[in-house]
């Protein structure tokens, strides 16, 4: 078994038994990645490279929008953040501009930096609560 076949069924193994919430968080490294790999490659010259992962970062921002409950009043604000970072990857796909990609994955690293602070007191008021 070669390396990138071991590595991509360790990936798999680790998603398959992954939580929701580490899924999500998955999800949000995944698209911070992906608005870093766009406007690495923009800077480089490699405009078809950086539309094909501003794509995926959308996808990923995508999926977010459509698994929110907009019954939950917070959804809406979500929502309304979610829309602002697809913007940017939007306009920064369109107008080759790194600066609109930058304010995304700012946004993106901040929403993923909640994630994770809320992941932690989930655990810690599971362990309190047993």
């Amino acid at each position: 078994m070669n390396a990138a076949t071991t590595a991509n069924a360790y990936k798999t193994q680790q998603i398959m038994t992954a939580s929701p919430e580490e899924l999500t968080l998955m999800l949000y490294n995944g698209a911070i990645r992906f608005v870093n790999e766009s406007i690495k490659a923009l800077e480089q010259g490699d405009r078809a490279k950086s539309h094909s992962a501003n794509m995926r970062a959308q996808d990923i921002v995508h999926e977010f929008m459509s698994t929110l409950d907009m019954q939950l009043e917070i959804s809406k604000t979500w929502m309304a953040l979610y829309d602002y970072i697809e913007y940017c990857l939007i306009q920064g796909n369109v107008k080759k501009d790194t600066q609109q990609l930058g304010e995304a994955k700012n946004m993106l690293t901040e929403m993923r930096d909640t994630w994770v602070e809320a992941i932690k007191l989930t655990r810690v008021n599971r362990a309190v609560a047993r």
